[in-house]
């Protein structure tokens, strides 16, 4: 991210680790995440409470009303993100299951950016099933299943033979013409030149008319 912003949004701040990163590269930026789950908030809240310029704040991005304006949004595997494989047309990713919700999550989205200002959302890799052994010696894995308009991504935890935990989330897809569609039905204009083919850039770019 290049520093010529002075108030930056994340939306799906996880745990801060992003945060963490971006406070450290930009120290006089004022940086607000905002995320739905608690817990995750709890221990961004330890990893960041050394930083005056970072707030938190529990979010709905459905709904959510921060009463700011921002000159920079971004998500990096956060509520929306793209992804690309290969030379296939990028597809945009949320974890948001409802077209209806997604859209109301944009509108809320585009109140917070400052005309002039720059949504950014990341890019990631393809999914698909795997199982890795973590340093405890458990398996994490997980399965895609195709869904209609996306797919369902369901996650485990195992101890041998056991099955300790297990998620299950269901995602939308947007492809490409749909995303920049429903973006653009809210004033982001996409920036192509932001669209690396060779994988050096982390993030999609959308300009905010």
């Amino acid at each position: 991210m290049k520093n010529d912003f002075s108030s930056v949004l994340e939306i799906g701040c996880g745990t801060g680790l992003i945060l963490e990163e971006l406070v450290q590269r930009s120290p006089n930026v004022q940086i607000t995440g905002v995320d739905l789950t608690p817990s995750m908030l709890s221990i961004a809240s330890d990893r960041l409470q050394k930083f005056s310029n970072i707030s938190l704040s529990q979010q709905n991005v459905t709904q959510f009303d921060m009463q700011k304006q921002y000159d920079l949004a971004f998500s990096y595997g956060g509520v929306w993100y793209f992804v690309i494989d290969g030379q296939n047309e990028p597809f945009m990713v949320s974890h948001i299951a409802d077209h209806a919700a997604n859209v109301s999550g944009i509108q809320h989205l585009a109140r917070h950016v400052n005309s002039g200002g720059k949504l950014m959302l990341g890019i990631q890799g393809p999914h698909h099933d795997y199982a890795s052994p973590i340093s405890n010696g458990m398996i994490y894995s997980q399965k895609i299943t195709p869904a209609d308009h996306g797919f369902i991504k369901d996650y485990y935890l195992a101890d041998g033979d056991e099955v300790l935990m297990s998620q299950t989330i269901h995602y939308r897809t947007y492809s490409f013409a749909e995303a920049l569609d429903l973006l653009g039905s809210v004033g982001f204009t996409y920036q192509a030149d932001s669209h690396r083919m060779n994988g050096s850039r982390k993030f999609l770019e959308f300009n905010k008319a």
